[in-house]
């Protein structure tokens, strides 16, 4: 005998939503789902409904706010359901509801036509229940008798149309583009209709499968839909005001708007405005005009052009074409096509484990539709022209052997030997490596320091322009020559790039900058993050040092003194934001970013790119750049890696928005699973923005990302207004409660739970869910952390006293990490201006490293309390080589500088096992005093 099942148990406290609507859609799909089910049992076995009628109830209500900007299952759907739910079809109901929630949680919907097609209840145009048609259940036939099933596996999105009350005017649209489609057709697509501006917003947002929009007629502006999770949305209006206008004026303004949320979409203007009130009145964001009467095949046609062009992927398309000719190999690489594997008796397994497709596409020619990367002219060429497209780059450049690569490219190409370079220290040791290579002479710029998780954060603004206006001050800005930070770093600290090239070109107009963005390459497809990128930030700041409204007020500023920081003794003033004017005349935007693709991103490891949006490049850059890339570039490159970048840049162009949104917010519910759950409160804590970026760098006030009493922190103002934020898919925990180092932590979750990370700290231990990350993954995650947090409690129970203080001594000491230097100095034998009173603090690193190939010229000195005795005596300690500590995996020590006491009670309060440049027995490298003075004297004689 079945019994009737008890109400489900009770949810999380609903007052605190989910982090974003489309999270609230598939918890209230899946919640609908279990209350229909329950409302079936109970009306099955007689019992009083009206407990379970007011929670599908609820729920209904709320999809119905929520579906109606989807076009599956869309508000018509919701109507349906609605209609059974008041006839009381339970088990219709519920079975429908089933079906929808798995399409839509599985997201099968988007990958098949005849999924969308399921049985059960439709709605008709005017909303009332049809009845079901058995011919749906057989395949569908064109007017010609051609099957259209062919439509199924076909990718799938949905079109937007943004358009007045008229419904009769939205079906005749929805009814003639459905009705232009064709077998031949590449993709599927479906309509939505929304009736005003704040609604087109709302949807481009929260609908990612949305990749084509059509702005029609005399639309409202203001939405009748006041959900908190829809009006979240519309919080870009705070920052991107727009004016009060109607009609073609409105769609313009619009269509702005919309470019800079979601570059990638397809924009096209329905109008029956006379042409001359149209024809060059409506910017550069649409792809074509309709006029109203207009065939639906020519706009049916370019929906399916412009997503096609995005669709495209050149050379993996070439790759594929190429792998399927009968090709004869009397070149390089036997294991082409399989040959040397497939025959033979001892390499069987590699052809088997990676399978044919891999060495079919390996081959070393250029010609037969392929291409060079050395010189590409062809499937390359136009692979790069797309990605430079999607990341919103004059030019890109595949790198197929990692940033580390990247970087020497940049650097070899932008600087000349004896040139000054502004460096974060902490930035990736191949910076350093790219230095020495071209000769520069860095000023290492220090990054505020955060010793109690053994971490270093970002560079201030202030310290940039300190160093900055002191050279100035001694005569040398005309050798500086680039500026280099890491945007973001490891730990998810990033910049405001577009502040930071401002203030510096006030200074220094014709700065270049290199922006490492190894860790950034998702962000340009999320709306929040892409303003802090630096493709983004270099056109924003062309564009504004180029409109006659900058220099207007430029010429005001000029004429009260005010344009750009004053200096005085090499010491900034410290200026407000609004006084750091570059000069439009002098000022060019000259800016570099080198990415790691692979990352972030699909790619192949060691898929990189280089992004360029720099004015003078053809002029100025272009041959040094071509040869500084021939330099590092391999003559052997790989195609799968460029093949995976192609493929790569295609998929964010078409559902990058959607993935990073999902990243975030799965790192969102890890955060609050941890600040909620019991076991893992108890040895876990979520790092906040308030505990990772100083006060003073967050004019905004933001002290978390999730709060379990105040709810979801106000993470858009932040990334507007304040110096430094927080990469919200970057979940650092604190995990000294465990007893527990960083690097005993990372062997557990590998060792015993096979979960992989890569950066800790003595304290900390990082996490990222990426766009590969899945609610199964943080859900066993979430488990594993709770599994160690009741082991920690587990053994403490059994402990005897003196167990319990001995953990907790450990704990306290995790608490406490040693004191994080800073740069010391160069030592004068390798500062060009070390006689002058005041020199400034750039170091000649190339020389102190190529001195170091003389081996009479160094020594050993080990990291100990003699060695920190002897530095605390004199005389000083020279490095003769990089020192690096994984973690934090940046060099504490460079060729050249002085090791000072700090520093050495930094390495000795270290536990970590790998520090690179040391040696466990003969130490690292310092200079003996003979060489220094050889040295010293050989600069004097130089000078």
């Amino acid at each position: 005998m079945t019994t009737a099942p008890a109400q489900p148990a009770t949810r999380p406290d609903r007052t605190l939503a989910p982090y974003n609507a489309p999270q609230l859609r598939m918890d209230t799909w899946n919640d609908l789902q279990l209350r229909c089910a329950w409302l079936k049992e109970f009306a099955q076995h007689g019992k009083d409904t009206t407990e379970p009628r007011a929670a599908v109830a609820r729920c209904l209500t709320l999809l119905g706010q929520l579906e109606f900007y989807w076009a599956f299952p869309g508000p018509e759907r919701i109507e349906a359901i609605h209609d059974m739910f008041e006839r009381g079809e339970h088990a219709a109901l519920a079975g429908e509801v089933a079906a929808l929630a798995r399409l839509l949680i599985g997201d099968t919907y988007r990958c098949s036509q005849a999924t969308r097609d399921i049985p059960g209840a439709r709605a008709s145009r005017d909303g009332r229940s049809a009845a079901r048609d058995p011919s749906r259940d057989r395949p569908r036939h064109s007017e010609t008798g051609a099957p259209l099933l062919a439509l199924a596996d076909k990718p799938y999105f949905e079109v937007l149309v943004v358009d007045g009350d008229d419904a009769y005017d939205s079906d005749e649209l929805r009814d003639g583009l459905r009705a232009c489609r064709r077998d031949s057709d590449d993709f599927v697509y479906d309509i939505v209709s929304v009736p005003s501006l704040e609604d087109a917003i709302i949807a481009c947002l929260f609908n990612w499968t949305i990749q084509s929009v059509f702005l029609r007629y005399n639309y409202a502006f203001h939405s009748n839909h006041k959900h908190p999770a829809l009006q979240r949305y519309l919080s870009i209006l705070e920052w991107e005001k727009l004016p009060v206008s109607f009609g073609v004026e409105r769609s313009a303004a619009l269509a702005r708007l919309l470019k800079s949320i979601r570059p990638e979409l397809d924009l096209f203007l329905v109008t029956d405005s006379p042409l001359d009130n149209v024809a060059g009145n409506v910017g550069s964001g649409f792809r074509r005009v309709f006029y109203r009467l207009e065939q639906y095949m020519e706009q049916h046609l370019s929906i399916l052009k412009g997503v096609r062009e995005r669709f495209e992927a050149p050379f993996f398309d070439a790759l594929r074409r190429y792998s399927a000719k009968p090709t004869g190999v009397f070149h390089a690489l036997p294991i082409a096509r399989g040959k040397s594997m497939s025959t033979a008796h001892w390499a069987r397994d590699l052809l088997a484990f990676y399978g044919q497709n891999i060495f079919m596409a390996e081959t070393s020619a250029t010609s037969g539709g392929l291409d060079s990367l050395l010189q590409p002219r062809g499937p390359i060429k136009k692979a790069q022209d797309a990605a430079a497209r999607a990341f919103g780059a004059r030019q890109t450049f595949f790198v197929t052997n990692g940033t580390s690569t990247a970087n020497k490219i940049v650097s070899q190409a932008l600087v000349r030997p004896g040139d000054i370079v502004l460096i974060d220290r902490e930035c990736h040791k191949s910076h350093h490596y790219a230095l020495v290579l071209a000769g520069a002479m860095p000023v290492y710029l220090d990054a505020y320091a955060l010793p109690q998780y053994s971490m270093y954060g970002a560079v201030p603004l202030e310290e940039i322009e300190r160093q900055l206006l002191a050279l100035k001050a001694a005569g040398k800005l005309d050798r500086v020559r680039m500026l280099i930070l890491t945007n973001c770093t490891f730990d998810g600290i990033t910049y405001d790039p577009e502040r930071v090239m401002r203030r510096v070109l006030a200074i220094k107009p014709d700065m270049i900058f290199l922006w490492d963005e190894a860790w950034f390459a998702f962000a340009r497809f999320n709306p929040t993050l892409r303003r802090r990128t630096g493709m983004d930030a270099a056109a924003r700041l062309r564009a504004t040092l180029r409109s006659p409204a900058y220099r207007e007020a430029w010429e005001r500023s000029r004429a009260s003194g005010t344009t750009a920081p004053a200096s005085a003794d090499g010491q900034p003033s410290a200026p407000p934001q609004s006084e750091a004017m570059p000069d439009p005349d002098r000022a060019r935007i000259r800016v570099y970013v080198t990415q790691s693709t692979h990352k972030t991103l699909t790619s192949l490891r060691q898929g990189s790119m280089i992004h360029v949006y720099d004015e003078d490049f053809e002029q100025r850059a272009a041959e040094p750049f071509n040869e500084a890339f021939m330099t590092h570039t391999s003559t052997s490159p790989n195609y799968q890696i460029v093949a995976s970048l192609d493929v790569g840049r295609r998929q964010v162009e078409l559902e990058g928005y959607e993935l990073t949104e999902q990243a975030i917010g799965l790192a969102m519910t890890l955060r609050r699973r941890v600040r909620e759950h019991d076991d893992l409160k108890r040895c876990f804590g979520v790092m906040r923005p308030a505990e990772m970026i100083p006060a003073e760098f967050r004019p905004s006030g933001i002290e978390f990302y999730f709060d379990p009493v105040r709810g979801w922190g106000p993470m858009d103002q932040a990334w507007h207004r304040d110096e430094f934020t927080l990469d919200p898919t970057r979940v650092t925990l604190h995990i000294g409660a465990t007893g527990m180092d960083g690097d005993a932590f990372r062997h557990v979750l590998m060792d015993r739970f096979d979960i992989q990370i890569n950066k800790t700290s003595r304290n900390t231990a990082l996490f990222m869910p990426n766009i590969g990350t899945t609610r199964g993954d943080i859900a066993y995650l979430v488990e594993v952390l709770a599994s160690i947090s009741r082991d920690v409690t587990e053994r403490l129970s059994l402990e005897s006293q003196a167990g319990r203080e001995r953990h907790h001594a450990r704990v306290e000491s995790l608490r406490n990490g040693p004191p994080l230097p800073h740069f010391s100095r160069f030592h004068p034998a390798f500062q060009p201006d070390a006689s002058k009173k005041t020199p400034t603090r750039e170091g000649d690193l190339r020389r102190a490293y190529f001195l170091t190939y003389d081996e009479h010229n160094v020594r050993g000195a080990m990291i100990s309390r003699d060695t920190l005795d002897a530095v605390r005596k004199g005389p000083e300690l020279v490095s003769a080589s990089f020192v690096i500590p994984y973690p934090p995996g940046f060099p504490v020590l460079v060729p050249g500088q002085v090791v000072s006491p700090e520093i050495l009670e930094y390495l000795l309060a270290l536990d970590v096992k790998e520090i690179h440049g040391y040696h466990p027995v003969n130490g690292f490298r310092v200079f003996t005093p003979d060489a220094l003075d050889r040295a010293a004297n050989s600069r004097t004689h130089a000078d």
